[in-house]
């Protein structure tokens, strides 16, 4: 297994109720979709939130973000989630909110 299927099930739980999310295994892991735009997703031992660039500083601003620097240099609009903050449910939470409303400023694909 590629992700932590406990963070997923994290992910799942706050997902669950939201209308048009579906799950998609990318980028080595599992990655949360609503209307074929990214949430985020789950890897071996972080999540990944796509917060939009808006929204950086915000997200930034939670203990346990850093850059999602995936390919080695940051991407934009990206925050990388320690496991403690995703076990944390407010931290996770108030991440994903920011993630739901920048997935929702997108056209559905």
């Amino acid at each position: 297994m590629a992700y932590d299927e406990g963070m997923a099930e994290l992910m799942r739980s706050d997902l669950a109720d939201i209308a048009g999310i579906t799950e998609k295994k990318m980028f080595g892991g599992l990655c949360f979709m609503l209307d074929g735009n990214m949430v985020g997703g789950v890897h071996t031992d972080v999540g990944m939130l796509r917060v939009g660039k808006e929204r950086m500083e915000a997200a930034r601003a939670v203990p346990g973000t850093g850059p999602m620097a995936f390919t080695g240099r940051p991407m934009g609009g990206f925050v990388e989630v320690s496991a403690a903050a995703m076990e944390d449910d407010g931290r996770r939470r108030q991440l994903v909110a920011m993630a739901l409303e920048n997935a929702r400023s997108l056209p559905p694909k």
